[in-house]
């Protein structure tokens, strides 16, 4: 029987030479095993997606947002320690929660405040903050780009107005203030709740300020 003549490559219009049927051969199984590789890193991908989804199924989750709820008198009576001033904690009615309450001190010239944050019934921010000792830079520092815009008495205690509602200016939280000084206190109010809320803030706190008087 007469030996099949080498077939005819059509890219090259002649037969392969042996170097070239292996090279062609060698290049053939490159691409298989990237294929492969390929396959391989898709189904781990894959694989991992499928666990990560069965762990997000299977951990127990709640609908409820976490949110802090400090006890600020406990955390007053500890910070009241080696503090001459009373420091101010508001009895206030339901609805109302706080998220943070502590004893801050500015670099800039190591004056002590008592801060307490709280979210009001409608979901807004009051924080109050007695500065002990303060002087006027302090105060102008929270109430940064925001102007008096009058005065008001609350349970028999003044306080200037800061209404920065409609202001342009960079007010940051405090589109609302109240300041009032009594003895080596400074009160500021300020935050995005409403003037209802902030005057019943005010009034909750107008004993210990009448006590420093």
């Amino acid at each position: 029987m007469a030996a099949r003549p080498p077939r005819v490559v059509a890219e090259l219009g002649r037969p392969e030479t042996p170097q070239e049927t292996a090279d062609r051969k060698a290049e053939q199984s490159r691409k298989h095993r990237e294929r492969q590789t390929l396959r391989n890193l898709i189904g781990s991908l894959v694989a991992c997606v499928a666990v990560v989804a069965l762990i997000v199924l299977l951990v127990p989750r709640s609908d409820t947002p976490i949110e802090r709820d400090v006890d600020v008198a406990s955390v007053a009576a500890q910070a009241q320690v080696g503090v001459d001033q009373e420091l101010a904690v508001p009895e206030l009615p339901e609805g109302w929660r706080s998220n943070a309450a502590e004893l801050r001190q500015r670099a800039t010239d190591g004056i002590t405040a008592w801060y307490a944050g709280y979210l009001t019934p409608s979901d807004e921010y009051a924080g109050l903050y007695q500065g002990l000792g303060a002087n006027p830079t302090w105060t102008a520092e929270l109430l940064k780009n925001t102007i008096a815009t009058g005065v008001a008495t609350i349970d028999g205690v003044p306080w200037t107005v800061y209404d920065n509602r409609e202001s342009d200016a960079d007010v940051g939280n405090a589109r609302y203030g109240l300041v009032a000084e009594a003895g080596e206190s400074t009160f500021v109010l300020l935050g995005t709740a409403t003037p209802d809320e902030f005057e019943t803030l005010a009034a909750a706190i107008a004993p210990a300020i009448a006590a420093q008087r």
